[in-house]
């Protein structure tokens, strides 16, 4: 699958790679590595598309760094791809064409917090978690929560979401400006701390979700949230996958301002009690959480408490210890282990997909009825509230009839979601793994367009070639 995405990619020549190594290693000295064990460390891929590792890595620590590594490898036309914490799930990380791995991890540092604007200057090797930490006793924090503690520059060229998007939206709705450097290492400046604007075109979001192939973030302002007063999380378990999703759909047409609604189907729920040691009912399940005053919490749970058993939920139960919810989200975090868990050997693959919400049900109770008729085990979470959901897919990769089943699933869980005006990807992008739904999805023309931004933003595609766009 991989030699078909990238068979249009050219390494560089060796002299000029051997070119640009050296003059990288007179620049940066020690911190220009080409061992082969920390090239690998940073192809490492999630997905079961093979890892490609990049012929050396620099560990950059300011703004300045990028823009000599971006210089050097313009003169000499090497790939350049930049690596925050290497938790993208579709390739996106990898060196298909070789070339030289810029690592932010260095580039850490929280420059500006302005709580009372409710906005921070930071850099692109800063975590989701870190951040937090570092908000916390300002009264404030950062509601994007994809799981894994991605790297906030990361999270941005993905586009990430995860379990708070339903209330507080995506990477989208939460960057306000950019600094990004070109591919000819000069610096753009995409807006300003001002909550809006309407002044040029719109640059800073046209950087956020292109996956380092416009740019390379050097610095980001972002939006802050307060400390809600009160948080509650609550579970409530469902007869049915469609009464789950109907009760979603009820929560969020009613304008009940739910922060996290999450979904976890039957197999999901067994593998997280095994791993996780909890005694839910192992049938489809709800995790929510509400946000707000005392009486503004009570008051959600209680209607949603009302919706539920109107849709076949259970026992609807709500908890304000911080103890209790840690639990109960850690499990929903560890959803991807707990499933590892269920068969030591076997590969997994998280894909996922969105639909509008008055589709989500069908949605997923086709998908579910796909992997039975494909003998596949897949569990199934999601983030219900936007209509985005996951399926972990559990696959022998020595097993070549199994992995053919996979993929022919995985193909027909995107058509699927595509038919029912949905997206191929809700937020794990496109990367290399799903280059080949794009167009079905958004039209040549769109394609067209697209290539014409690479090319005027980088017209000797060096940064992170290979992603994102179909093969020509």
């Amino acid at each position: 699958m991989a030699a078909a995405i990238t068979s249009n990619l050219k390494r560089p020549e060796p002299q000029a790679l051997k070119g640009a190594i050296e003059a990288l290693a007179a620049r940066f000295g020690n911190r220009l590595i080409t061992s082969q064990a920390v090239r690998d460390q940073h192809a490492h891929t999630t997905t079961w598309l093979p890892a490609q590792p990049p012929d050396a890595v620099v560990m950059v620590q300011e703004t300045p760094d990028i823009q000599d590594v971006v210089r050097i490898c313009a003169r000499f036309g090497v790939p350049v791809i930049a690596f925050g914490t290497g938790t993208s799930l579709e390739g996106q990380v990898n060196a298909p064409a070789g070339g030289v791995c810029i690592d932010l991890r260095d580039m850490n540092k929280v420059l500006e917090v302005h709580a009372e604007d409710l906005d921070c200057v930071i850099q692109p090797g800063v975590t989701r978690k870190a951040l937090n930490e570092h908000l916390r006793d300002q009264g404030v924090f950062f509601p994007i929560d994809p799981g894994a503690d991605a790297s906030l520059g990361g999270m941005a060229s993905t586009r990430a979401s995860g379990t708070n998007a339903v209330r507080y939206g995506t990477m989208r709705d939460n960057v306000l400006a950019l600094k990004v450097v070109r591919g000819d290492g000069e610096i753009i400046t995409t807006g300003t701390r001002a909550k809006k604007s309407s002044a040029g075109y719109d640059l800073t979001h046209l950087f956020v979700g292109a996956e380092g192939t416009l740019g390379i973030i050097s610095e980001l302002t972002i939006k802050l949230r307060g400390i809600p007063e009160t948080i509650a999380a609550a579970a409530c378990s469902f007869e049915s996958v469609r009464g789950a999703c109907q009760a979603t759909i009820l929560a969020i047409q009613t304008g009940i301002p739910v922060a996290r609604i999450e979904l976890l189907n039957a197999e999901q729920v067994r593998a997280c009690n095994s791993y996780s040691k909890l005694s839910l009912p192992e049938t489809p399940l709800l995790l929510l959480e509400f946000h707000g005053s005392e009486n503004e919490v009570a008051e959600q749970s209680r209607n949603f408490s009302e919706i539920a058993r109107e849709c076949g939920g259970g026992d609807f139960t709500w908890t304000t210890r911080p103890e209790d919810r840690t639990k109960l989200w850690q499990a929903r975090h560890d959803a991807y282990w707990a499933v590892k868990a269920l068969r030591p050997g076997a590969g997994v693959v998280a894909t996922d997909v969105c639909v509008p919400i008055s589709r989500l049900a069908d949605c997923v109770t086709e998908t579910e009825a796909d992997l039975k008729s494909l003998n596949l085990l897949s569990p199934i979470v999601g983030h219900v509230g936007d209509g985005n959901f996951h399926c972990s897919l559990v696959c022998d990769v020595d097993n070549a009839a199994e992995m053919a089943r996979g993929e022919d699933f995985m193909h027909r869980l995107v058509e699927r979601a595509q038919a029912m005006g949905g997206t191929c990807t809700g937020e794990h992008g496109i990367g290399q793994g799903k280059q080949k739904y794009l167009e079905a999805e958004l039209g040549p023309e769109a394609i067209d367009a697209m290539r014409a931004l690479k090319r005027a933003l980088d017209p000797q595609n060096i940064l992170n070639p290979g992603k994102i766009l179909p093969a020509v």
